[in-house]
């Protein structure tokens, strides 16, 4: 949904947390005879649950004669800078596999450091069936680096009272009839949606949507980036956003955080909000009245039958290039990122897997099946090792407040992406 960064947190924030200690090491390690080997691997806290670990770490040993496993969870704070000296060591006692975020790939791979995967990526994994905005983020300069591992992305969450009190029926499968149905649900009192001014993750996909983009590469592996939000793509995006947000009272100086939008949809007079399906917890522990209340649909695309692009967070897994096993490397992301392990992690920590035809997985959690619907029209922040960058001071988020409060379209645009030209080329326009 950035595993450092910030937007891959907002996906996967409200994930099931862990509550083992920092270190699982060696779970389920039986001793190994003279040629066992042993091939550590950093997961990061909330991925998976102590109990998958041991689970495949068991499995994966009983399968794999000779290479035991050693598990250890890293926390997010203070990870990129972790995993930027665990790419530096030389001596090969350093990790073999690494979780990351998607979007971090292209900068571990620019500044050094990480395994070309391509062949295996190619022969083993299954690479064409994988969901876009994992697969695209972990490929960069025409080789993959990072194996799409699971991924996260936001749904509409609606209050399925209200929808019936307005007398809809179904969720809106097109944009249109999502405006229609937003427009009768605000009435009586009630907002149709919360959308805050600043939700720039569900703007970017309505760019997509509109053919747009956030930042293009000037020509393929140049390295040169030009902001592309004043393109006439990009701008029909916003309005349909400033037409959208206009049917709440979000505020639109602020993002969906301050004040978090779970809170204000737990007061029971908000009909929708965008998010990720995890916050239906935190909705119902606050307003424990919601439960079995809540329902859950794609965000709406411009046609009917295929959902709206929207922003995919989630991991990849990379191996060091110093990593002393790469065989066995290959071998532990082979079955993590396998059917089996993908159904099992899916399952059990209600993420999408890499696969849009792993999706049955997943069909009986109503808030995960939407999510996975929505995965596979996902997409990526611009692959640019200085997207993080970008984010820092973040002028997408002052654009958008900016139109939505009366100033020139245009002229707001064109001025964002001059700022974000200049973030992604080290100050040189």
């Amino acid at each position: 949904m950035t595993h450092v960064n910030p937007h891959h947190r907002a996906a996967v924030s409200l994930a099931l947390a862990l509550s083992s200690s920092v270190l699982l090491s060696g779970c389920g390690v039986l001793p190994g005879g003279d040629d066992s080997r042993t091939v550590t691997v950093w997961l990061m806290r909330g991925s998976a649950s102590p109990e998958f670990v041991e689970r495949f770490t068991a499995d994966f040993e009983k399968e794999h004669d000779g290479l035991d496993l050693d598990v250890r969870v890293q926390e997010w704070t203070g990870i990129g800078t972790k995993v930027k000296k665990a790419l530096k060591e030389e001596d090969g006692d350093g990790p073999d596999v690494i979780e990351v975020g998607n979007t971090q790939v292209a900068q571990y791979v620019d500044e050094g450091g990480l395994y070309d995967l391509t062949l295996e990526s190619a022969r083993d994994l299954g690479m064409n069936d994988w969901l876009p905005g994992l697969a695209e983020p972990g490929r960069y300069r025409g080789a993959q680096y990072g194996i799409p591992w699971y991924a996260a992305n936001r749904v509409v969450i609606y209050n399925k009272d209200l929808f019936a009190q307005a007398g809809i029926k179904s969720p809106p499968r097109t944009r249109e009839e999502w405006v229609t149905a937003t427009e009768k649900l605000n009435s009586g009192g009630n907002q149709g949606i919360y959308l805050a001014g600043q939700d720039w993750y569900t703007l970017a996909g309505f760019i997509w949507d509109e053919g747009g983009d956030l930042a293009k590469e000037t020509k393929e592996s140049s390295g040169d980036w030009r902001g592309s939000l004043h393109t006439a793509a990009a701008r029909r995006g916003m309005e349909f956003y400033q037409r959208l947000q206009a049917l709440g009272d979000g505020p639109r100086d602020a993002d969906e955080e301050h004040p978090s939008q779970a809170g204000v949809f737990a007061g029971g007079d908000v009909a929708q909000i965008v998010t990720v399906p995890g916050a239906a917890r935190a909705i119902e522990e606050k307003n424990p009245e919601l439960k079995g209340k809540l329902g859950y649909f794609p965000i709406p695309g411009k046609k009917a039958g295929k959902p709206g692009a929207v922003f995919t967070g989630g991991s990849d897994l990379v191996v060091p290039e110093h990593s002393d096993d790469h065989k066995g490397a290959v071998e532990v992301i082979e079955a993590l990122a396998g059917k089996k392990w993908q159904t099992e992690l899916a399952r059990t920590m209600n993420y999408v897997p890499n696969k849009a035809k792993l999706a049955p997985a997943v069909a009986g959690e109503e808030g995960v099946a939407a999510m996975a619907a929505g995965a596979a029209n996902g997409r990526a922040t611009p692959n640019s090792p200085r997207w993080a960058g970008v984010e820092a001071d973040n002028p997408i988020k002052d654009y958008m407040s900016q139109v939505l409060m009366g100033g020139d379209p245009e002229a707001e645009a064109r001025k964002a992406s001059d700022q974000i030209t200049e973030a992604l080329n080290v100050g040189g326009l």
